[in-house]
């Protein structure tokens, strides 16, 4: 699609209301491959690729507000006047954000491995990865982030999934994730005391990106959320966990109806 004068990979799978997912840093569409098939049996699924991820070019500088104005346009250009949003890392901000400021666009949140910004601390390495990227191309950054951000548990009893992690890690255009990891080293928090749609978190316990304190800390500042820590799980959620994501996701969604 053209949305806000550049091209944006969109799929939509299902009929229903719409859940509109919304990848991290690293991730495309396919992040949410696992989920598709269970829930488009009675929901409308829209998944799509952020600028600079995956077949959605990076026409300019990237950030949190830029990614937030194409969900919604997207959301515009199919019709979806309210939708659930699911989020993954890096798409967990943007999510919190219309939720916060666009309130009368979101029925519920859904945020895996979520944060509301990077820690003090973790924006630099953040830069720095983006330097990598630009100096040395994403297959170092891809080796490393499957050895830290997937479980033990992954590496040893699914390989499948942290292969595909490395894939998909492998396979983005190298300044566009350097132009992502800008975006987010440099995101902000929403307004979280605005968030008043339901919303659930859900992260694992070997998360290092977003640890089970946290997230709990997180969800504590979103009134009426709920928290799940899934075992033996890493930062990749989606992937590394998908029969207890499919059946959290489908449960929340049953919930409304």
């Amino acid at each position: 699609m053209e949305i806000n004068g550049k091209e944006i990979a969109v799929e939509q799978q299902g009929d229903g209301d719409a859940v509109v997912m919304v990848h991290g840093l690293g991730g495309t569409s396919n992040s949410w491959y696992p989920q598709v098939g269970p829930l488009a049996r009675s929901l409308r699924v829209v998944r799509l690729d952020l600028e600079g991820s995956g077949r959605s070019p990076a026409a300019g500088a990237l950030s949190i507000a830029s990614f937030v104005a194409d969900v919604i346009a997207v959301m515009d250009e199919l019709e979806i006047p309210t939708a659930h949003l699911c989020g993954h890392s890096m798409g967990t901000i943007v999510c919190q954000h219309i939720a916060a400021d666009h309130p009368e666009r979101v029925k519920s949140l859904a945020l895996l491995g979520p944060l509301a910004e990077p820690p003090e601390p973790a924006r630099q390495a953040i830069r720095d990865r983006a330097a990598a990227a630009r100096n040395s191309g994403m297959a170092p950054i891809a080796d490393t982030l499957v050895e830290v951000a997937t479980s033990a548990e992954t590496k040893a009893h699914y390989p499948a999934a942290a292969a595909f992690v490395r894939e998909i890690l492998m396979r983005q255009d190298a300044e566009g994730y350097a132009r992502t990891c800008e975006a987010l080293a440099a995101a902000t928090s929403a307004n979280l005391a605005d968030i008043a749609c339901p919303t659930f978190l859900v992260t694992g316990d070997e998360d290092g990106v977003s640890p089970p304190p946290a997230v709990k800390a997180l969800g504590s500042r979103i009134a009426g959320s709920r928290v799940v820590v899934l075992p033996g799980c890493g930062h990749w959620t989606p992937i590394e966990k998908p029969t207890q994501v499919n059946g959290i996701l489908l449960n929340f969604y049953y919930s409304f109806g």
